[in-house]
C-alpha cells in the first residue's frame, strides 16, 4: 500500500491512499494541500478514484470540486454530510482500491457526520483524535457525549495501530493507539459525566 502524509498549506493534514498493483487512489481530507496532491498522483501515474471526506468543515472539504473536476473522482462522505458528494457511507462499509480495503468508522462528536477511516493498520482520524488531544465539541453540531463514545471506541482498538490525524498539533504529525493512551490526556479514564465536566473546564 501507498501512503504518504501531506501538509502543503497550514495545518492540515491531507492524505493519499493507493494501491501500487492497480494505481487506484483515495485522497483523504484535500483541504489546501491540492497543488501536492496532484504532483504526487501525477508522478506516481495514480488513477484517483475517490476523494473521502472525515467530515464537512470547509478546511478539510476545500479542494473536493478541483480534484473532482481534475480526475472524474468519487466524492466519498458519511450519509449525514451536508457536504455534495457522491457515495453515501455509514459505520461498517468498506471503500476498496483494488487490494487494499478501507474501513468506515462512525466517529461522531465533532460533528455528527465524522468518520475515521482503517487501512493496513493506519487510523486516519480527522478532528476525532489528534496527537495528544481530541476535537472540538463546543461547535454547532458538535456532542461531547457522542465524542466520549466515540473516543472510547477508538481507544479499544489495537495498541499497534498507527494514528494519523487531521491537524498539526501535536508533538508528532502522528503517533499510535499505545501511546496516545498513555499521553493524550483526553483518553484517560473518565466516567461520561467526568468526560462532559473536563471538556467544559477551560
Amino acid at each position: 500500500m501507498f501512503f504518504k502524509q501531506i501538509k502543503h498549506r497550514g495545518d492540515n493534514f491531507s492524505y493519499i491512499i493507493a494501491d501500487v498493483a492497480s494505481k487506484e487512489a483515495a485522497v483523504v481530507d484535500p483541504s489546501f494541500n491540492v497543488d501536492a496532491i496532484i504532483a504526487v498522483l501525477k508522478d506516481h501515474n495514480f488513477k484517483l478514484k475517490y476523494i473521502i471526506n472525515t467530515h464537512g468543515h470547509a478546511d478539510h472539504t476545500a479542494g473536493n470540486e478541483e480534484l473532482k473536476s481534475a480526475f472524474n473522482s468519487k466524492i466519498v462522505a458519511h450519509k449525514l454530510s451536508h457536504v455534495n458528494h457522491d457515495i453515501s457511507v455509514v459505520d461498517g462499509d468498506r471503500i476498496r482500491l483494488g487490494a487494499i480495503s478501507i474501513e468506515i468508522i462512525h466517529t461522531p462528536g465533532h460533528t455528527p457526520d465524522g468518520i475515521c477511516l482503517l487501512a493496513d493498520g493506519k487510523l486516519l482520524t480527522g478532528d476525532t483524535l489528534f496527537v495528544g488531544e481530541c476535537g472540538r465539541t463546543d461547535l454547532l453540531g458538535s456532542n461531547v457525549n457522542d465524542m466520549y463514545v466515540s473516543l472510547q471506541r477508538i481507544a479499544k482498538l489495537n495498541d499497534n495501530i498507527e494514528v494519523y490525524p487531521g491537524h498539526d498539533y501535536g508533538s508528532f504529525p502522528n503517533s499510535t493507539i499505545g501511546r496516545e493512551k498513555q499521553t493524550n490526556y483526553t483518553l484517560q479514564p473518565r466516567t461520561l459525566q467526568e468526560f462532559i465536566q473536563f471538556m467544559q473546564t477551560p
